[in-house]
């Protein structure tokens, strides 16, 4: 049995073929019902899991809500910082609803994309503190 066979998480997938889920067809049908304009995110695009910056951003002045943002359950909020304008979401907790509203974001003209979080470990590799970078993901 095959590495990938032996999870059922991971056998009989179809990881070569494309989602069924389009999130611009999502963003579309949104955009129609609440009657917005096609206005595109900010090329770079921070996910804010605990919302701490989006609230100090908020809180000092600095981050203005964007009307036109159509994602349902979330507000995208843009900041300029060195003449550079950015994209934050706070609170997309929870990998499933974070990739959703990733792939808005992308589907929206977002170019880069930044999530910041924290996570446990489930096996011991070396003393914290350290970043992990996260290269690839399965889908499921």
């Amino acid at each position: 049995m095959s590495e990938k066979s032996a999870s059922p998480l991971l056998a009989a997938k179809a990881y070569e073929e494309s989602s069924v889920f389009d999130p611009s067809a999502l963003l579309s049908e949104a955009r129609r019902q609440k009657n917005l304009p096609d206005d595109p995110v900010p090329e770079i695009c921070i996910l804010d899991p605990d919302g701490d910056i989006v609230r100090h951003l908020r809180e000092t002045g600095q981050a203005e809500q964007e009307p036109t943002w159509p994602g349902y359950h979330t507000t995208l909020y843009r900041f300029e910082h060195n003449g550079q304008s950015y994209g934050i979401i706070g609170c997309a907790v929870g990998a499933s609803f974070a990739v959703l509203v990733a792939e808005q974001l992308f589907a929206a003209g977002c170019e880069f994309l930044i999530s910041i979080t924290s996570s446990g470990q489930i096996q011991p590799r070396e003393d914290p503190p350290y970043f992990v970078l996260i290269d690839r993901a399965l889908r499921d």
